[in-house]
């Protein structure tokens, strides 16, 4: 399907393509259905509860003030829905972009090394990157050099620490942060789409806080967004360190995942577009405070599965998803102030679970299949905080996996690209 191309749908009478807003109407309307609605309905339960406060760690983390982190979570949650409706709207897909959580992840553990104006440039410098890529039309060639398994050993080392701190938590805070935990398990159990195992964490964790008084005296500023462009600093080290990793997550997890999964439910997708779409839209984060966005792969997932109803009408479920997390956005100030509430063994409680499943499956395609060896020296390397002239543990990661390749697994590397090769006219168009 090309792009915003009026496609015919069945039924009586004329239903040829046509001009005019009345006719457009129509044609949306026609696709709609009540499984796309509860999709987007699940999808953004997924948003709120999976990921807002993962972001809320993080941004506790970097020290970021309130103006900071506000600023931050409007832009990053208001673009995303922007670029979501137009994408679905113009091609009929379930599009969901959104941020980068690996990418999030990974900026937290770099707390300390680089200022937040370093921060904030080198994401810049990823968008402006995303986009030439895009244009060029390379991106997918160039992710398709740079071994998965490598990749996701680099990122399980690099939040590996997000976990043994929840382990610490839950230990010295078996009130909460252990209430918190326990929660999440039963929700693991349960096995429910409408049941989210981190919302019920996010909710027993916080009765648990306001029993025990664990809460932290500090208001809550009920206010609107406050939208600032932070400060900008450009430097060689947290380009390295930042901008590489995050063009790996965003385009090479993110993208290549989410896009993947959506030609696997049949979809024509403009792929292209679709990544200068996201270096805009990462740019634009990144000028707010925000980090690189990204093809949302668990919002793929629930957003363009089978279960959101008729191939043809399941954007419908992107666009009600993604028109609800602009009030994510909206209510940025308040939600980013809790952090002064919360205690801290709540918080990385919530964090680690949040990034649980990401651990699991950044195990999985590590050591599943080819090039384990270099996906273990990957991960110990990033699991190991250090930096040398001035780059972290993660960038070394990347290279020392793939000295390891080259030098213990190279038959396993060289049939990795083979593979790889063939299947690229499948992802690069």
């Amino acid at each position: 399907m090309q792009p915003c191309e009026i496609r015919r749908i069945e039924g009586p009478g004329d239903r040829s393509a046509a001009v005019g807003l009345g006719r457009w109407t129509m044609l949306y309307l026609h696709d709609f259905n009540m499984s796309a609605f509860w999709a987007g309905i699940t999808g953004f339960v997924w948003y709120a509860f999976g990921a807002v406060p993962l972001q809320i760690s993080v941004a506790g983390q970097l020290g970021l003030t309130t103006d900071e982190s506000s600023s931050w979570m409007f832009i990053i949650w208001f673009s995303g829905a922007v670029a979501s409706i137009a994408l679905s709207l113009c091609y009929r897909q379930p599009i969901p972009i959104t941020w980068t959580i690996p990418g999030l992840v990974y900026l937290g553990t770099l707390a300390g090394q680089y200022s937040f104006a370093e921060m904030v440039g080198a994401n810049l410098i990823a968008g402006v990157l995303i986009i030439a890529l895009g244009v060029m039309g390379v991106g997918a060639r160039i992710m398709a050099w740079l071994p998965l398994p490598i990749v996701m050993g680099m990122f399980a080392g690099s939040i590996l620490d997000y976990v043994t701190r929840l382990v610490s938590a839950t230990v010295s805070d078996i009130a909460v942060a252990g209430i918190t935990a326990g929660a999440f398990l039963l929700g693991r159990a349960i096995k429910s789409p409408r049941v989210p195992p981190l919302g019920l964490a996010m909710i027993a964790g916080g009765i648990a806080v306001y029993v025990t008084g664990a809460s932290v005296n500090a208001p809550i500023l009920w206010a609107l967004p406050a939208i600032g462009v932070p400060e900008i600093t450009f430097s060689m080290s947290a380009v390295i360190a930042i901008t590489l990793p995050m063009l790996i997550l965003a385009m090479g997890l993110g993208n290549v995942q989410g896009i993947g999964f959506l030609m696997a439910q049949g979809y024509r997708v403009p792929i292209n577009p679709l990544t200068v779409v996201v270096g805009v839209t990462s740019a634009i984060n990144a000028l707010f405070g925000g980090h690189p966005a990204t093809v949302a792969r668990t919002g793929v997932a629930i957003l363009a599965a089978p279960d959101a109803g008729p191939q043809s009408g399941r954007y419908w479920a992107s666009l009600v998803a993604a028109s609800l997390t602009v009030l994510l956005a909206v209510a940025a100030t308040p939600v980013m102030s809790l952090m002064g509430v919360l205690p801290h063994s709540y918080v990385f409680a919530l964090a680690g679970l949040a990034v649980l499943s990401a651990l699991q499956d950044a195990f999985e395609k590590a050591f599943g299949g080819r090039l384990r060896f270099a996906a273990l020296t990957a991960f110990a390397v990033a699991a190991t905080p250090f930096s040398i002239a001035g780059i972290g543990s993660a960038s070394w990661a990347i290279m020392v996996g793939m000295l390891g390749a080259l030098v213990v697994e190279r038959a396993e590397l060289l049939a990795y690209w083979r593979d790889r090769s063939h299947h690229e006219p499948s992802i690069a168009t």
